[in-house]
């Protein structure tokens, strides 16, 4: 299987990709911003059994015309096609509403919800030629309607749940392409994005262990699951 994971670099991304590779012939994408992070990340999984197949990328994706120019190009000419494609890479702003500037509004929506929908639309040949691909979508709990939401995380809530419209959306006009769109909205996970969100609470689960369920779930997910919205939390501070 060819995957594809953003936000690499640590936290759940990290684990994600290390729990790929203990899984056979898999050839896996690293993407991140931080080469340093990631060059740690391929020598932790070297002894793996994909370890050898997995390759690191260091990018910033919130640049549009990089990831046009530059980015998506790399990607088809390393994959001919793509089964799996985990778009985990995450940006949070923890500011009241009235103290969040445009730009950081357009930052949190440009790395939550316009960098998915670039990659997807640019990578919809490959997905295709796999014929039973996967996109999965992480989200936030919080951006589920409904759930509880907290003060300072509007902006990052609404991003959430663009992007969770968005893989509803795909599932429907994309059903002729034998791709599966499926969105996983994340709940307490012990990461430095959830601690700067909530300093004060410690979280039940730890990084490695929602990347071993999202793992199992980009790889088997979708003979029973399209176009969902799926939470995945054992608590919500």
């Amino acid at each position: 299987m060819n995957v594809i994971v953003t936000g690499a670099s640590r936290g759940i991304g990290y684990q994600i990709v290390r729990s790929m590779a203990e899984i056979p012939d898999m050839r896996i994408l690293a993407i991140a911003r931080s080469i340093k992070d990631l060059q740690k990340l391929k020598l932790s999984c070297s002894t793996l059994p994909s370890g050898s197949n997995l390759d690191i990328m260091s990018a910033d994706l919130s640049q549009s015309e990089k990831l046009k120019n530059d980015i998506i190009p790399a990607i088809r000419n390393k994959f001919d096609k793509l089964d799996i494609l985990i778009n985990n890479a995450g940006y949070l702003v923890n500011k009241t509403f009235d103290q969040t500037d445009t730009d950081e509004l357009e930052m949190t929506f440009r790395v939550n919800f316009m960098v998915p929908w670039q990659l997807i639309q640019s990578l919809l040949g490959l997905l295709a030629k796999s014929g039973k691909s996967h996109v999965v979508n992480i989200s936030s709990i919080g951006g589920i309607q409904g759930s509880t939401k907290f003060p300072g995380l509007s902006a990052y809530s609404s991003a959430k749940g663009a992007l969770g419209i968005l893989t509803e959306c795909l599932a429907a006009e994309l059903s002729d392409k034998g791709i599966s769109f499926n969105c996983l909205a994340l709940g307490s996970v012990k990461t430095e994005m959830f601690s700067k969100a909530f300093p004060e609470y410690t979280a039940q689960l730890k990084p490695e262990e929602i990347a071993s369920f999202i793992t199992d779930f980009a790889v088997n997910g979708n003979k029973y699951f399209n176009g969902k919205i799926l939470p995945v939390s054992v608590s919500t501070p």
